[in-house]
């Protein structure tokens, strides 16, 4: 009578394979072999390199993202306060009657800086993704990166000094974007150079002059900005009559004015608000002089005070009132007669 027998698997195996080397045993354990040879294959630096691109990759597309929500976000929305201080402005623009500005040319500017910054900032983002990948690349492949860093590090010391100026020039044009000092089409004051904005840069500002002189100021070397034409304008005309003449009168003739140009359909929409005049500014033996404000949407100051003058000088002349010319005294002196 045949009684069956129950062996544990390892046991069996070892039975097996002594039985017979070429049985399932070994065949078991030539399996395992191939499984880990091809784990080891699968983890080579070649796939570790890889796999290192492919995050590299998805990294880079991530920061892009985030720098492109972030810049748009800047440049069109800017800190809460200014935010809130647009909001109130259109308001009260709509009270007004008149509208906000959306001028093609604020919507290039708002463009130009978005696509400037957005550049500069992903430029960096890719150096930096690119460099750390090339790093870590070196470390899989068995290179000791260390001389390499320490090299970087004297090459990257030696070009900070001597490009020092323009890393400042540089900094300069983003702080400058970021802050919205000017724009294309801005008419600017800097310091040695003044004119309108041609092109704006992150190392370089081109400033056409009013003689048609084409300036390229260095963003670092930019120590105050001057901007006739950002959010609002102001024609600011100073009269001078003879101090004999009625003062009360004169000043209802620049309002007068004011109130003519308003009226007028092609500078009319130019003006914001009403026209000042701040009462006697210089009182001197020569006259009195009279200042007339009228605050008007940016660059167009300069058409609008053209136009005030005109009218200006036509009320004066029909009330028959002149204008104060500067006076000189003239000291002779005689040698007394012998």
């Amino acid at each position: 009578m045949l009684v069956p027998v129950t062996l544990p698997l390892p046991l069996l195996s070892h039975v097996l394979t002594a039985a017979d080397p070429q049985g399932p045993g070994a065949v078991l354990a030539d399996n395992g072999k191939a499984a880990a040879r091809w784990f080891d294959a699968l983890i080579t630096p070649a796939w570790q390199i890889a796999l290192t691109l492919a995050i590299g990759a998805i990294v880079l597309a991530l920061l892009r993202r985030f720098i492109a929500r972030t810049v748009r976000k800047l440049v069109d929305g800017g800190p809460a306060v200014r935010r809130h201080a647009g909001r109130l402005l259109a308001r009260g623009l709509r009270q007004d009657g008149g509208q906000p500005d959306v001028s093609p040319l604020a919507a290039a500017r708002r463009a130009q800086r978005a696509q400037t910054m957005g550049s500069a900032l992903s430029s960096g983002a890719t150096l930096l993704v690119g460099g750390l990948v090339v790093v870590v690349g070196l470390g899989l492949l068995h290179i000791d990166v260390g001389p390499l860093l320490a090299s970087a590090g004297v090459v990257g010391v030696a070009l900070g000094f001597g490009a020092q100026t323009l890393v400042k020039d540089f900094l300069a044009g983003i702080s400058m974007l970021a802050e919205d000092q000017y724009g294309v089409g801005d008419v600017v004051d800097l310091g040695e150079a003044s004119g309108v904005v041609e092109q704006v840069g992150l190392r370089v500002t081109q400033v056409r002059s009013l003689n048609g002189t084409l300036w390229y100021v260095r963003n670092g070397e930019i120590l105050r900005v001057g901007n006739m034409t950002q959010g609002w304008s102001r024609a600011l005309i100073e009269v001078r009559v003879l101090a004999d003449q009625d003062v009360p009168r004169v000043r209802e003739l620049l309002l007068q004015a004011a109130t003519e140009v308003t009226a007028d359909p092609e500078l009319g929409p130019a003006i914001q608000g009403d026209a000042e005049v701040a009462g006697i500014e210089d009182l001197t033996a020569e006259g009195v002089m009279l200042r007339l404000l009228v605050k008007t949407a940016p660059s167009r100051q300069w058409d609008v005070s053209r136009a005030l003058r005109a009218r200006i000088r036509e009320n004066l002349a029909h009330e028959g009132i002149d204008l104060a010319l500067p006076r000189r005294e003239v000291v002779i002196e005689r040698s007394p007669s012998r």
